[in-house]
């Protein structure tokens, strides 16, 4: 007797979009159009004669059937997945290259590459970092993360995590230097900022209504070449700093920095995977993203770092 089995493109689409409840999160994962994604799920839901998900405003959520159906069918691509990843590069034999900031790599990547290597064992990994604008032409690299708003020409972006910035110090500063009990206070302290994140502090404060303290910004004197250097100024009790709280989160919950004030800015800038444009992606990127959007789903809220 045979079996009756969808169509499977169809029923891939469907794990991808019952996994992360929106269509444009299943394209960007399955590297598909958003029509395509909706076009495969119109087919899947002939096929069975049910509807799997109920359109809304912000997403789409399962019906009955639907999550009945997934609760079935999820653990199969599970195991897929699972089985793939055992072995994924293995017939490659060649190292991801990735190209990301210094400051990235050092306060974000770096303590989480070892679970990355875990998974993967056989995808080797060659870091290099820029602070240029990323140029697939002039760089040797398979994949990239920079900061932006998304738009760099001939290169495909996918975003994984606003910027959140606020002022951190050691708390030796706040012990033995002056006091820091209120935003004013910053008029006696040294605000310490690098050469390409000189608006930190100026969008903070106009964020938190205190532009009338801009001016302390513009009598610094002196600076960093990197954010790294600053941030790492700021632990040895330098100064203030506005950091990139999501980068420092290992350096707050350590105690190494503190949040005097407590007040995190969401900014629209944020950090992104880049691809270039036309280039079909490679098991390993895949295997990456895959890696790298599970890393970002614990992240905490802004909500819960301002505490």
């Amino acid at each position: 007797m045979s079996r009756t089995v969808p169509p499977l493109n169809p029923l891939h689409v469907f794990d991808a979009v019952a996994r992360l409840g929106s269509l444009t999160k299943a394209s960007a994962e399955l590297c598909v159009t958003h029509s395509a994604v909706s076009r495969q799920l119109t087919t899947l839901e002939q096929y069975l004669g049910v509807t799997l998900f109920e359109r809304e405003p912000r997403g789409v959520r399962l019906t009955k059937a639907g999550a009945t159906y997934h609760k079935a069918v999820g653990p199969a691509f599970a195991a897929i997945a699972a089985a793939t990843e055992s072995i994924v590069g293995s017939a490659e034999g060649e190292a991801l290259r990735l190209n990301v900031y210094t400051t990235f790599a050092a306060k974000w990547l770096m303590h989480r590459l070892q679970r990355f290597e875990q998974r993967y064992p056989n995808i080797p990994v060659e870091i290099s970092t820029t602070v240029a604008p990323m140029n697939f032409n002039e760089v040797e690299a398979d994949a990239a993360i920079q900061f932006g708003d998304g738009n760099w020409p001939g290169i495909r972006s996918e975003p994984l995590f606003n910027d959140v910035i606020e002022p951190v110090c050691s708390p030796a500063l706040l012990r033995n230097g002056p006091p820091l009990k209120t935003i004013s206070d910053l008029a006696k302290h040294r605000l310490l900022q690098s050469r390409y994140r000189r608006q930190d502090w100026f969008d903070w404060l106009r964020a938190v209504g205190r532009s009338d303290l801009e001016g302390l910004v513009k009598q610094q004197r002196g600076g960093f070449q990197n954010s790294l250097l600053a941030y790492q100024a700021a632990i040895e009790g330098l100064g203030v700093v506005v950091g990139q709280t999501r980068l420092l989160a290992n350096d707050i919950a350590s105690g190494a920095l503190v949040c005097p004030f407590k007040r995190p800015v969401k900014r629209e800038l944020g950090y992104y995977l880049l691809i270039a444009e036309g280039r079909r992606p490679s098991r390993k990127i895949a295997a990456f993203r895959s890696w790298l959007m599970d890393e970002i789903s614990t992240m905490p809220e802004i909500e819960d770092m301002a505490e």
